[in-house]
């Protein structure tokens, strides 16, 4: 298998390239191109109950779509959001994600959930993290650039809620409050997510909520005069 992302900025795609025998997993409609022979079957990865999970709990589809490679190959495959496309390679260790952030994967892989406790649920009406585990890698997709950060041992960062993409499972970290009542409601602030080193790391530089609050005055105006 070979894969690249290109560009490496600015809509970006994922081009994998594939041998006889050789399967990439993705996300439904991820799928932009297809070359070669190839047999395309879709499931439940995980299992029915790790399926239910990420549906009902995680809002992300019970499905995901594997393309397997009868021949030498090509799968092109493209994220929903509007931002970079990241590789997470993975050796036995689970790294935990935004639900919105998982775009395919390879390898012996399992995708399931991670709990995330009410705090999540406070914060973006989530109950758990999606969860990829095993052997192979995942390529991970954002709103406007990813950063990956490496904590060193006994150092904290603390990153605000909605630019957290995710990190590796182990980490220890914690959600809270930044500043009082006056910060959450007049100062643009909210929740955080406290990281303890040693960690592995991925932030994202914008995040959709911003976008939302910038278009909905827009939006108002368009419809409220009737035009287009």
């Amino acid at each position: 298998m070979h894969w690249e992302i290109a560009p490496e900025r600015t809509y970006p795609v994922l081009r994998v390239s594939l041998e006889r025998g050789e399967e990439v997993v993705a996300e439904p409609g991820a799928l932009l191109l297809m070359q070669g022979p190839i047999r395309v079957n879709t499931g439940i990865r995980g299992g029915v109950l790790q399926g239910l999970m990420r549906s009902l709990v995680g809002g992300e589809s019970v499905f995901l779509n594997t393309f397997r490679a009868e021949g030498p190959a090509q799968v092109w495959l493209a994220p929903a959001g509007i931002g970079d496309i990241h590789y997470v390679p993975l050796n036995g260790e689970s790294f935990v994600l935004q639900d919105f952030a998982y775009l395919a994967h390879h390898g012996s892989v399992e995708v399931s959930v991670a709990w995330r406790g009410f705090r999540g649920f406070l914060t973006e009406g989530e109950l758990v993290w999606l969860k990829v585990r095993g052997t192979g890698g995942v390529w991970v997709s954002a709103f406007g650039a990813i950063e990956e950060i490496e904590v060193p041992a006994g150092e904290t960062v603390t990153v605000d809620n909605f630019h957290f993409v995710g990190m590796a499972e182990g980490a220890r970290h914690r959600i809270r409050a930044v500043g009082g009542l006056k910060t959450i409601l007049f100062g643009g602030e909210g929740l955080v997510v406290e990281v303890e080193g040693p960690a592995r790391l991925l932030i994202q530089s914008r995040h959709m909520v911003s976008l939302i609050q910038i278009l909905l005055p827009i939006l108002r105006r368009h419809i409220g005069s009737g035009r287009r």
